[in-house]
């Protein structure tokens, strides 16, 4: 079994030979903004007939579907939370999209994942607390399940970069 591993890159997650991408959704799995909307243009009208038989998607989950025109072979749909002060269950539903998405790769036998930042954007999660989490959590899962996965964290600007290569340069 190949040993597992985490990188960060800056590129666009829609070009990614991966064994799935993670997408960054809404609730109704139907498209959006940011990585969402990227993903559904790419992947082509038949992501979105096939998400509407999926009923959606609750926050911390996670979904897969085929890929279809994207590079990666399937999509897996989560659900961020939206930040409201850090004071909720934020930090637990952050830490719950990443779980979930990888419990789905190892289900699947899938072996290279790749993840953006999930609700750094529109949905306002300050970038330094989800990096953290992020990172923190698929180290956890990927030394408890031994499950010989490649994760990469698709980051969106050199910024975003920096703050995962810091933390994954950690322990």
């Amino acid at each position: 079994m190949k040993k597992s591993s985490m990188k960060a890159v800056l590129a666009d997650i829609t070009t990614l030979d991966t064994d799935a991408v993670v997408n960054a959704a809404n609730h109704t799995l139907l498209g959006g903004g940011g990585v969402d909307g990227a993903i559904h243009r790419v992947a082509g009208p038949r992501l979105l007939e096939f998400c509407r038989t999926l009923g959606g998607c609750d926050t911390g989950d996670a979904k897969i579907t085929p890929g279809f025109n994207l590079p990666a072979r399937h999509v897996i749909h989560t659900v961020g939370p939206v930040w409201h002060g850090g004071n909720g269950q934020e930090p637990v539903l952050l830490a719950s999209c990443y779980r979930r998405s990888l419990q789905l790769v190892a289900e699947n036998g899938l072996r290279s994942v790749a993840f953006p930042s999930i609700s750094t954007g529109v949905y306002g999660y300050p970038i330094d607390q989800a990096v953290k989490i992020a990172v923190t959590t698929v180290r956890q899962f990927l030394v408890s399940e031994k499950a010989g996965i490649e994760v990469t964290f698709c980051c969106f600007s050199q910024t975003d970069l920096a703050l995962y290569e810091e933390e994954l340069a950690r322990r």
